[in-house]
């Protein structure tokens, strides 16, 4: 069976040199609002879903959390797991798949680390998965970007250059999908990798996680928490509960 996209992008070192802005003070802005906002108590134990090399988990461990992350990527997993602790660890996972039952007090799916799926069923999977792993109550954070702002501002095509590598990148939208392929040249060799991420709207998510026995409770717009502004916010998150079956 061919590899997904994801498996073949996010295994690339290159990955994390494109995106090497995404900067831990970026994250450790967000987590600190986050926590002044929801004030979960410390001990308490958190599910990092689809953390990449780990920057979220290890701060909210920092922070006095006890936390487990998880990645269907084998290199983010793989550095991450140089961070380990009594109370912070990684595991190679797809969020599809029920991992915990009525374990973790919040669980976590930041920076758009949702929408590759192909199918509806798909995600609403992985919201179950994520609503079964959580205890009575317990809370899901799920951050997006902001499909209405990315639409009105999409830019088609684009070089950037970063290190000694210049990225060609190109955008388009395909159905509900915002497809970005990536090509570039790198010691004489040629590469290419893309993104394929559903274009959920507000609506869509609210179908999503009324199918997956989720509330929602607050919709922010940025890491400061703001409003969401549908024509202004640059994100779209979601604090929801699980709901009472």
């Amino acid at each position: 069976m061919s590899k997904k996209w994801y498996h073949n992008w996010f295994n690339s070192p290159y990955y994390h040199i494109l995106y090497h802005q995404r900067n831990d003070e970026e994250a450790e802005f967000f987590i600190d609002n986050l926590c002044a906002f929801l004030k979960p108590p410390i001990n308490s134990l958190l599910l990092d879903a689809g953390c990449g090399r780990g920057r979220h988990a290890i701060y909210f461990n920092k922070k006095g959390y006890h936390v487990i992350g998880t990645d269907l990527s084998y290199s983010n997993i793989k550095f991450a797991k140089q961070f380990e602790n009594d109370t912070l660890n990684f595991y190679i996972h797809d969020m599809r798949h029920l991992m915990y039952i009525n374990y973790f007090d919040m669980v976590l799916n930041l920076f758009t680390s949702f929408g590759f799926f192909n199918t509806e069923k798909e995600h609403i999977k992985a919201l179950k998965s994520f609503n079964k792993a959580l205890k009575k109550d317990g809370l899901l954070v799920l951050d997006y970007f902001n499909r209405e702002k990315i639409m009105r501002h999409l830019v088609g095509q684009e070089i950037k250059q970063v290190e000694d590598i210049e990225f060609h990148l190109t955008k388009t939208v395909e159905g509900d999908m915002i497809i970005k392929n990536i090509t570039f040249e790198h010691k004489n060799k040629n590469f290419a990798f893309k993104e394929e991420v559903k274009a959920f709207s507000l609506d869509d998510f609210k179908k999503l996680f009324k199918a997956s026995n989720f509330e929602i409770l607050h919709q922010f717009g940025d890491y400061s928490l703001n409003p969401f502004d549908e024509e202004k916010s640059d994100r779209i998150i979601f604090i929801c509960r699980k709901a009472n079956a």
